[in-house]
């Protein structure tokens, strides 16, 4: 694509939230827009840890007027703030235009007029809230149905390792002084910290 005499290059960015999820529906969706392989920039990153090395060197890379696609706008940022943000940068700051897939009204190639824009401006700061208030909602149902399992009496984490038979025998020599805490974690077949805190835990019942 030709414009000005400079030639306008196609960009798609995909970003998974962690090493396990799979990117082929962002692929799938990327494919048929004539982006070249090389202009296709992924990241694999957690929303804990969201340095994304791979959209700040596509970022470097963008002319004026280049294009951007992306599967869905949250795929700009982790949150509501950071979306608006990097949207800004993009479409002020480097001149790019910005198609999201699965949202055919954030295309900003599209009313390039001040109403278009102040509308394309209304659904991004809508969708953008849509999508952090979805991942809230999702981390709360996760954290209510934990505190639902716990109370159910469902066990998280590793299960406690058994003692021996003798293991009070064992903790009434270490209390006494006649063995030390590291004989005594050996006689338990445990580690130290692991035969302390149990131990202690003995004491108090």
């Amino acid at each position: 694509m030709q414009k000005e005499g400079c030639r306008i290059e196609n960009y798609g960015y995909i970003r998974v939230s962690t090493r396990e999820q799979n990117e082929d529906r962002q692929v799938i969706a990327l494919a048929g827009h004539e982006i070249p392989e090389e202009n296709i920039y992924m990241d694999k990153q957690s929303g804990k840890d969201f340095d994304r090395p791979q959209y700040k060197k596509m970022v470097r890379k963008l002319r004026k007027d280049d294009l951007v696609y992306i599967k869905s706008i949250d795929r700009l940022g982790r949150n509501y703030g950071e979306i608006l943000e990097q949207w800004r940068i993009l479409t002020k700051e480097k001149g790019v235009d910005i198609v999201v897939l699965d949202m055919p009204l954030l295309d900003t190639r599209r009313g390039k007029d001040l109403m278009g824009t102040f509308l394309s401006d209304i659904v991004l700061q809508v969708l953008s809230f849509v999508a952090e208030n979805e991942r809230t909602n999702i981390r709360q149902r996760q954290a209510e149905g934990i505190a639902a399992a716990k109370a159910r009496g469902v066990q998280f984490g590793r299960p406690q390792r058994s003692v021996p038979d003798n293991f009070q025998l064992i903790c009434q020599d270490w209390q006494d002084r006649k063995i030390s805490l590291r004989q005594a974690a050996m006689a338990c077949g445990m580690p130290e910290g692991t035969f302390y805190s149990r131990a202690k835990t003995v004491e108090k019942e």
